[in-house]
């Protein structure tokens, strides 16, 4: 029976942690975003979020984002400092090709830093993705 349960792997979704300037806030501020970089939409993408250090935890945030086209991305939240000396945890699921999807992504403590900048694709952008770290 196992062996006939198929549990697909969620290429080319990730998560990327971007520092930005925040106009309505006059300073930079860390942003998690989620990138679809599949050629194909994915659908019912809902992100949880949550930080941990030790026995301190923070809250667990739940995310609606809804239908995320091909080749695009959209904010999740702002992460504020406090919380960079967290492990951040987020786990994405979505549903693509009729099947459901669910993948996870670390970010460690003290690693959402700028000297862990790298390239972030679809954006265009440098930021933070848990393989560059």
């Amino acid at each position: 029976m196992k062996k006939d349960i198929e549990i697909p792997i969620a290429k080319n979704v990730h998560v990327a942690i971007i520092h930005e300037w925040n106009d309505e806030f006059l300073e930079k501020n860390w942003n998690a975003y989620l990138i679809n970089d599949r050629d194909s939409k994915i659908e019912a993408v809902i992100a949880v979020s949550n930080g941990y250090e030790g026995d301190r935890k923070t809250s667990t945030m739940r995310h609606g984002l809804g239908d995320i086209p091909a080749k695009s991305f959209r904010k999740i939240e702002i992460l504020q400092e406090d919380i960079l000396a967290f492990n951040n945890e987020f786990f994405v699921t979505f549903f693509a090709d009729d099947k459901l999807y669910e993948k996870r992504f670390l970010f460690e403590k003290y690693s959402i830093s700028e000297s862990n900048l790298g390239p972030v694709p679809v954006m265009e952008l440098e930021g933070i993705m848990p393989n560059n770290i």
